[in-house]
């Protein structure tokens, strides 16, 4: 009988390696309070907010007349300035009137100013949720690498014992242990590597929940069961109706049509009331008033510039109007042929890949403790079925950002079977 082999006794040293892997608790971590956290907390959001806030504080402002002017007048004052002795002292308030409906016309473009802050921050949330989303399943993803390897490990204690047993009769030779101890090392180095994958995904997580990038995150939720229930063509019509950039671009009309309304008033003249107290030193006082009218016409090529300005600005409105359903159109289409390319893919491996790799890890392992099988292919079997399953939660990983994607090009919830 064999005696145990350096080699063996490395290898069993191996497997009684405690490997870093984060703790397996009941809490998850749901992504719909990772949603409401982005919502409540995400500093881009905070800042679109303000801006609605101060675009909604325009209008008043614009749409206001001037201040009124209160002014003083001496004439024929004497030398010493004693305005008391002045022949005249004329105290006097004034109002600038615009002709009417500039003041409105300024209202209106400063509240679709407001409209459009309104619909940048709808982007601005779908943004933020989109990136928390598959910053979310980049986690999971993480998470279920390092369970796959771990699982696999302890797959490979129990062969290496297998071996170890076979070693000491006899029956294989040492080459069978070294090969135990190469892919222990290979699985302890992985399940490492994600772990200090997982650090970096739950950091990128953290940033987008303004958080610090090492503060703990319970383990993301596994995804619902994937789908796809809209057409292509239903979910182009959907964003044509929901995506805040769109209604966005249309208030954008909207304000260059009440600016091109705006610069054709301002041919017309505005005006400016007066009324005044006349104090006299040796005549009778009294009041007065005035009336001043601008005179536009005398620099009539500025105003026609101004609405040369304003049409070009409407133009260019309309044409990005088309340019963003175009683009529309085109961010649906790419997130859809994703999502649905991973949901086929994903959907394979579980209906075929698995179970195959599965059956023939069973095989193997039958045929190697009947020595109808080398070692070499036990671990060929092994990563055969690491492979299907780390690529199976790729897949799946994939499906849930390309829906997310999706949702954010469709700017508005995609209705799946589930409800989710």
């Amino acid at each position: 009988m064999r005696q145990p082999s350096r080699a063996l006794a490395a290898a069993l040293l191996l497997s009684s390696v405690v490997l870093p892997v984060p703790a397996q608790t009941s809490e998850r971590l749901l992504l719909s309070d990772v949603i409401a956290e982005v919502r409540d907390h995400n500093p881009d959001i905070k800042a679109a907010r303000d801006r609605v806030a101060a675009a909604k504080a325009k209008p008043a402002q614009v749409s206001a007349y001037d201040d009124p002017m209160i002014s003083y007048e001496a004439w024929n004052a004497p030398e010493s300035f004693r305005v008391d002795h002045a022949d005249n002292n004329i105290f006097r308030l004034s109002q600038k009137i615009p002709f009417p409906g500039k003041r409105s016309l300024a209202g209106t473009m400063a509240e679709r100013d407001a409209a459009m802050a309104e619909q940048n921050l709808r982007s601005v949330e779908l943004d933020a949720i989109a990136a928390a989303t598959r910053a979310y399943y980049d986690l999971w993803m993480v998470h279920q690498d390092i369970l796959i390897y771990s699982r696999d490990k302890d797959l490979v204690e129990r062969f290496a014992k297998i071996a170890e047993q076979k070693y000491v009769v006899g029956q294989v030779s040492e080459p069978d242990v070294l090969r135990a101890q190469v892919e222990l090392t290979r699985l302890i180095n992985r399940v490492t590597t994600e772990t200090l994958a997982a650090d970096s995904a739950r950091a990128a997580l953290n940033a987008l929940l303004s958080r610090a990038d090492d503060e703990p995150l319970a383990i993301p939720a596994d995804p619902p069961e994937p789908r796809l229930e809209m057409s292509l063509e239903d979910l182009v019509a959907l964003a044509l109706k929901n995506r805040p950039e769109l209604v966005a671009q249309q208030a954008a009309i909207a304000r260059e049509e009440s600016g091109l309304r705006l610069a054709k008033l301002n041919y017309l003249p505005d005006f400016e009331l007066s009324a005044g107290r006349f104090v006299n030193f040796r005549a009778r006082d009294g009041v007065g008033a005035m009336v001043s009218v601008s005179v536009p016409i005398a620099y009539k090529s500025k105003y026609d510039a101004a609405v040369t300005e304003a049409e070009s600005r409407l133009s260019a409105a309309r044409n990005d109007l088309r340019r963003v359903e175009d683009a529309i159109r085109r961010e649906v289409k790419q997130a859809f042929v994703s999502a649905r390319t991973a949901l086929e893919q994903r959907n394979l491996f579980v209906s075929t890949h698995i179970p195959q790799a599965e059956l023939a890890l069973r095989g193997t392992q039958a045929g190697y403790e009947t020595g109808k099988v080398d070692f070499l292919s036990l671990i060929d079997s092994v990563r055969a079925i690491e492979s299907v399953h780390t690529e199976h939660i790729e897949a799946a990983a994939a499906f849930e950002k390309s829906f997310a994607d999706l949702k954010r090009a469709v700017g508005t919830d995609v209705p799946r079977a589930d409800g989710r």
